[in-house]
């Protein structure tokens, strides 16, 4: 018989997928099995009045139009689709400059590379030990010729929040679009971004669903990556799947409801761990600054400790990670670790640490408990 499944830490990964989100989406695999796309008949109405409503929950979260969301499979398609999908008109206009932070996501890394390949200038902006840019930099470094900055909205790895307000007034008055990957915090903060992208997993909603939100006029400027149909105003072409749009807005009302609420409710427990940790007397630190960052998450590394050979002693009883759950398997230093100053045997001591909606203060007591004892033993 299989034990006790280990306290679940790794909420930044992904969430479990609330039962109000299933029970919203299972009518729509049974009985409202209609396609959305299909105009002559009351199965398609149906079907796309749920999408529409769907869109609207989503905008609400974002603070968009519903206009501006574009569906997508997830976070990733939709980072590709705003780079990769304004990269045409941006050569077109001859600014071929890209500002990026040195924190994003796997999916804008590659689209930079790819577009670094195409011609284009990418700067990697700056960026202190406490992993927030400082826009007056990110004003500086502006110039003419830069058409696109991309800024996580919070990181993946450390939380930790961007000045986002700040740096898309800077892009505005130089004529720069800003886009944001917000999958972290979408559920947390407000995306000020001219593109944002947003996940349904990581807000307690399906895996498969995500959203491009692409704010008024910037929409006519991007180009599909996929050619067919014409749906999702021509920017994604093929059949929305319904069950998990509805999953994504019924996610997204409910993000909205709880989230002043959890936010309350998580920077306690997040500062008991940290209280219990330091009360037995563990050598450790937190990457990043404490003060900007997603309310539930950590991330720490423990003097002398390799960040695989302590995951490998608690995974039974505590689940967290190593860093980014889509950055593979390969044991290499972060590059958003090292951005920040640290070394490589500092960055590959590092675990991340995500506290979620089920989480209790007795799974933190007992999660500092067994990372002290784990810590303490492998040095």
């Amino acid at each position: 018989m299989p034990g006790a499944m280990p306290i679940y830490l790794d909420h930044q990964a992904t969430t479990p997928t609330d039962p109000s989100v299933i029970e919203a989406m299972l009518p729509w695999f049974g009985r409202h099995f209609g396609n959305p796309h299909s105009v002559d008949h009351e199965w398609g109405w149906q079907a796309e009045e749920a999408v529409e409503r769907a869109r609207g929950q989503v905008a609400a979260l974002a603070g968009a139009a519903a206009a501006d969301i574009i569906f997508t499979s997830g976070a990733t398609e939709a980072n590709n689709l705003a780079l990769l999908g304004l990269a045409p008109a941006l050569a077109a206009a001859g600014r071929r400059h890209i500002l990026a932070s040195p924190l994003e996501h796997p999916s804008v890394a590659a689209c930079l590379e790819m577009l670094a390949g195409q011609g284009f200038t990418v700067e990697i902006l700056p960026i202190g030990a406490d992993g927030v840019l400082d826009p007056a930099a990110v004003e500086q470094t502006l110039q003419p010729q830069t058409g696109l900055v991309t800024v996580i909205a919070a990181s993946h790895e450390i939380g930790t929040l961007q000045p986002l307000g700040a740096i898309a007034e800077a892009c505005a008055a130089s004529g720069a679009v800003l886009h944001s990957d917000a999958a972290q915090a979408a559920g947390a903060v407000a995306c000020p971004a001219d593109l944002a992208t947003v996940s349904a997993h990581k807000i307690y909603g399906p895996k498969g669903i995500g959203a491009l939100v692409a704010r008024g006029a910037i929409r006519d400027r991007l180009r599909p990556l996929l050619q067919g149909g014409g749906q999702e105003r021509g920017l994604r072409p093929g059949t929305l799947p319904v069950p998990l749009v509805v999953g994504f807005g019924a996610a997204a009302a409910l993000a909205v409801e709880v989230r002043e609420r959890e936010q309350r409710r998580l920077i306690p427990l997040r500062d008991r761990l940290l209280h219990g940790l330091a009360g037995a007397h563990v050598d450790f630190a937190v990457n990043g600054a404490l003060d900007r960052r997603l309310p539930g998450n950590l991330s720490l590394r423990f003097a002398g400790v390799d960040a695989a050979l302590l995951i490998a002693r608690i995974r039974d009883r505590i689940a967290v990670s190593a860093g980014a759950a889509c950055a593979g398997a390969e044991r290499v230093p972060s590059p958003g670790l090292l951005a920040l100053g640290l070394d490589a045997a500092a960055a590959l001591g590092t675990i991340r640490i995500g506290l979620g909606r089920a989480t209790t203060a007795a799974e933190i007591d007992q999660a500092a408990a067994i990372l002290a004892q784990a810590a303490a033993e492998l040095r």
